[in-house]
């Protein structure tokens, strides 16, 4: 295997991701942090939305939502989820395929204190994924629930975070005429060694 240098240097494929991040968190003018979410129903068929990745870990990657949507629904029933995150001002792309859990703990309650009350508010006012009669009605349950919830709303039951715990990780960096660099990273297990191969573009 030929040694890795550059953007593509290191062992540990999260942790390079990390660094990308960091990167595109200065060149991307919107939602650096905005990644494809691909899950499957119950019958097997895809479906793909974009949501925001909030917090990279060291072996993790970690976005919020309602847990009674069908993103949420989709992916608690298959424990599993993949996702893309593509960067046109750097030409880079991280492609993730992993293990769902909740994260509806500690770390969950102060995410959502941290966001802006309005957001806090709306939390708890979308029954997302539902029908919905008209503009009107979310309106008028944000109002009312403005005011019974008042400056510190509690974090809905049912919203909270997902963590991704990848098995297969792959960088992308675009090259002249198409001629790609490709790096996967696989392992069998959340302990066991990365293994890097690279691909043809």
């Amino acid at each position: 295997m030929e040694q890795r240098q550059g953007i593509f240097e290191g062992d540990d494929p999260v942790a390079i991701a990390r660094r990308w991040m960091a990167e595109a968190e200065a060149t991307e003018v919107n939602d650096p942090n905005a990644m494809q979410l691909a899950t499957v129903d119950a019958q097997g068929r895809p479906n793909v939305r974009t949501v925001l990745l909030k917090e990279i870990e060291q072996d993790a990657f970690v976005f919020y939502t309602n847990y009674d949507s069908v993103k949420g629904e989709e992916l608690q029933s298959s424990g599993y989820a993949a996702f893309v995150l593509h960067w046109k001002t750097l030409g880079r792309q991280v492609r993730v395929r992993g293990q769902v859990t909740r994260e509806d703990g500690p770390q969950a309650d102060a995410y959502y204190a941290s966001r802006a009350l309005g957001s806090r508010i709306g939390a708890h006012a979308s029954l997302q994924s539902q029908p919905l009669d008209g503009r009107a009605t979310l309106e008028e349950r944000v109002k009312n629930l403005t005011d019974s919830l008042g400056d510190a709303p509690p974090r809905p039951a049912n919203w909270g975070g997902f963590r991704i715990t990848p098995f297969e990780v792959e960088l992308w960096a675009n090259g002249e005429f198409r001629l790609h660099d490709r790096f996967r990273w696989t392992r069998t297990s959340g302990e066991a060694p990365w293994d890097a191969v690279r691909l043809y573009p």
